[in-house]
């Protein structure tokens, strides 16, 4: 069995975050399906949307593993 390089930790970091991108997205857009958001709803589920926008960027800049 081979080891991990640093390459490989770094690109399943980005698909983690990739992920956890993808997540925040699809929550924010089920939820809004089934009811109406109510403006502090809406404003946490932009808030974690850009968060984890924001760790992928930081990633991407930080490890340059982009897709």
């Amino acid at each position: 069995m081979r080891g991990f390089s640093s390459s490989d930790l770094s690109c399943l970091e980005r698909e983690r975050l990739e992920e956890e991108l993808s997540e925040a997205r699809i929550r924010g857009r089920n939820l809004s399906r089934l009811r109406q958001l109510t403006h502090q709803e809406r404003v946490a589920l932009d808030e974690r949307e850009q968060a984890a926008q924001t760790r992928l960027r930081d990633h991407d800049a930080e490890h340059g593993c982009q897709r």
